[in-house]
C-alpha cells in the first residue's frame, strides 16, 4: 500500500487524475472503476482538462461504476448514472455503450446483481478501481458488517444516509432506501486500486484504514490485503496518521 502525501484538495485531484491518465495512456483499451460522490470531482475535472488539451482519449475505454440507488431512473439528477455523465462522460470521448452502472430500476435485486458480476467479468476485469472512503470505513455502499460481502448486493441504506439525502429531493418519500453496489470481492479483483481521501473528518478512519487491523467493521481495511494500492490523500485526511505512522507516507514535506 502506497500512501501519497497532498498538500490540499487540488493538489490531491492533479495526483489522482495522473495516475488514471497513465493506466489510460498504457492501456488505452483499459476498463476504468469509477466512483461518485464529492471526492472524485476534481479528479474528473482534472482527466476533462487531459482530454481537452489532446492528452487523453478515451475512445477505447470501458467503465464500471461502484453503485446506484434502487428506484431511480437514469435520467433523476440524483441518480449516479446522471452524476457520472454530467461530471465525466459528456466532457470526454468514451464510448456511452461501454459505460456500465447497475441499472436502479430493476426490481429484480437477484437478477440485477447477478448481471452486474457477469457485466464485469465480461469487460475482463477492472485495471484500476477509484474509490472514495466514507467516515465509518464504507467503500462503495460496503457498510460495516460482520463479514465482507463478495459480489454485488443490494444493501439497505442507513438512516443516517436517508435522513442526509433527505435535502436532495422534493418529497421524503423519494429519497431512496436501498442500493445496488459492488462487493468487496469485486472491488478487490481490480488490478490496481486507487483511494483517495480529502479533509480533517477522515483523517481517523484513514489512519484505522491503513494501520488498523483487517476487519468487516472498517470496509476499507480490507485493502491492506490488496497487492497494487495506492491512497492519495491531503495533509488534513492524513493528519493522524502523519502523527501515528508517518513512515508510511510518500511526499511529506520536511519541518
Amino acid at each position: 500500500m502506497r500512501i501519497l502525501y497532498a498538500s490540499d484538495y487540488n493538489d490531491l485531484s492533479r495526483k489522482a487524475a495522473n495516475i488514471i491518465a497513465a493506466q489510460v495512456i498504457l492501456k488505452p483499451d483499459c476498463v476504468l472503476g469509477l466512483a461518485t460522490g464529492s471526492s472524485p470531482l476534481g479528479t474528473y475535472k482534472c482527466l476533462i482538462e487531459g482530454y481537452e488539451k489532446g492528452d487523453l482519449d478515451f475512445s477505447r475505454c470501458k467503465a464500471a461504476n461502484l453503485d446506484e440507488y434502487r428506484g431511480l431512473p437514469k435520467d433523476n439528477d440524483q441518480s449516479y448514472a446522471y452524476f457520472m455523465y454530467e461530471n465525466l462522460f459528456k466532457h470526454i470521448n468514451i464510448d456511452m455503450a461501454n459505460t456500465n452502472i447497475p441499472d436502479g430500476m430493476n426490481a429484480d435485486a437477484e437478477a440485477e446483481c447477478k448481471r452486474y458480476d457477469e457485466a464485469v467479468r465480461a469487460l475482463g476485469g477492472v485495471d484500476i478501481q477509484l474509490l472514495g472512503i466514507g467516515h465509518n470505513g464504507h467503500i462503495g455502499f460496503n457498510e460495516p458488517a460482520d463479514e465482507f460481502p463478495k459480489g454485488t448486493h443490494c444493501v439497505d441504506l442507513t438512516q443516517s444516509t436517508i435522513d442526509a439525502n433527505t435535502r436532495f429531493f422534493a418529497r421524503k418519500e423519494d429519497v431512496p432506501t436501498q442500493a445496488y453496489t459492488m462487493g468487496i470481492q469485486t472491488i478487490m479483483s481490480a488490478k490496481k486500486i486507487l483511494l483517495i481521501a480529502s479533509g480533517e473528518g477522515k483523517a481517523d478512519i484513514v489512519c484505522r484504514m491503513a494501520a488498523g487491523p483487517v476487519t468487516p467493521n472498517v470496509p476499507a481495511s480490507v485493502l491492506q490485503l490488496h497487492n497494487d494500492v495506492t491512497i492519495v490523500a491531503d495533509k488534513e485526511a492524513l493528519s493522524v496518521l502523519m502523527e501515528k505512522a508517518p513512515e508510511m507516507i510518500e511526499g511529506l514535506p520536511k519541518a
